[in-house]
């Protein structure tokens, strides 16, 4: 009997080691996924949301989703920020050469019904080698309307760019024409924020203009606020310490459906190339839109002539060969009537 009794207590001990050690397990795990913390839960839009990532991954589902190296959290000490990290070299979608971690928004849309988007970021890095008479060297998007029909025009493009020399880079949009007829003479008209335009160029491929006095640095904070509202084109853009800029934009009525309304800036840059079309006078009227938002690498190898690395990623962000943005805040939705804002 003695001896029974000694083998069941002990048995009970062992069930009880156990089931504390089996407790005690769950319990780092919990601890462990608390730790984690994922893009969606600094910024809880991301069930809107698809993304492409500068290494081929995709995703349509981005709640408790994260990518390491090119989608993930960062905290600066006292805000966590979600990392949208690119190369400029690795997998890129049908329709460009550019690598891209960006979100593309499952919604769609018509001008005449809108959206809106918006956006707090602040640009880390962006590719430190390009050739400085290419518009779109040492550049990446940070936000565009895209189309999803049609010839797929983009009405805005959102930029971020700064030359190696310079502490200071520029923000500027640049709208693309909706070509009448043929989408080969397309061109974009580009606008100035803080800092230059997407016209503004060196002299040579390793010269460079002078230094924005009013632009943006890398690590400074700003935001913009995309406001499409019955087909008309609102854009906002503030940063601490810079003038707010407001534009407006139709998106149903063109300015430029003939050749004598070609701008000046397009004669000196596109025609010079060929690129001579204008737009359908109607501009994206009843043509199905959507938002993008993160980081769109403009540096390539073959256009810029961007250093890459023969594609190798890990070589490419170790020397600079990369853009990276942040954002703190996002949102996207329905359209506000202007005046109420």
């Amino acid at each position: 009997m003695k001896t029974k009794t000694i083998i069941t207590v002990v048995l009970v001990g062992l069930i009880l080691v156990v089931a504390s050690c089996k407790e005690k397990t769950k319990q780092v795990q919990k601890e462990v996924t608390k730790a984690i913390i994922y893009p969606s839960d600094v910024i809880p839009f991301m069930d809107e949301w698809k993304i492409l990532c500068g290494d081929g991954t995709k995703s349509d589902s981005l709640v408790n989703f994260s990518k390491e190296n090119f989608f993930y959290v960062e905290n600066d000490g006292e805000t966590d920020w979600v990392v949208y990290k690119t190369p400029n070299s690795g997998v890129t979608s049908r329709t460009s050469s550019n690598t891209r971690t960006e979100l593309g928004q499952k919604a769609h849309w018509i001008p005449e019904t809108g959206g809106k988007l918006t956006g707090t970021l602040k640009v880390m890095h962006v590719s430190t080698t390009g050739d400085a008479k290419v518009s779109s060297s040492y550049s990446t998007v940070i936000g565009q309307i895209h189309s999803d029909e049609g010839h797929e025009n983009e009405p805005l493009k959102i930029f971020y760019k700064k030359f190696p020399d310079h502490e200071k880079g520029s923000v500027f949009w640049n709208y693309e024409i909706n070509t009448a007829g043929d989408n080969s003479g397309r061109w974009d008209f580009s606008t100035a924020v803080w800092g230059y335009d997407f016209s503004n160029v060196g002299t040579s491929a390793t010269s460079y203009p002078k230094e924005p006095e009013d632009g943006i640095a890398l690590g400074e904070e700003f935001s913009y606020e995309v406001n499409v509202f019955e087909g008309m084109m609102y854009l906002t853009f503030k940063s601490k310490g810079h003038e707010t800029v407001r534009f407006e934009k139709s998106l149903l009525k063109s300015d430029f459906s003939k050749k004598a309304d070609v701008p000046e800036q397009i004669l000196n840059t596109y025609y010079l190339r060929g690129r001579d079309g204008v737009e359908r006078d109607t501009a994206y009227a009843g043509e199905v839109q959507y938002f993008k938002q993160g980081c769109y690498n403009q540096a390539n190898r073959k256009s810029t002539k961007s250093e890459t690395y023969g594609g190798d990623i890990a070589k490419q962000y170790a020397n600079g060969s990369f853009a990276e943005v942040w954002f703190k805040e996002a949102t996207v939705g329905a359209a506000t009537s202007p005046n109420n804002d």
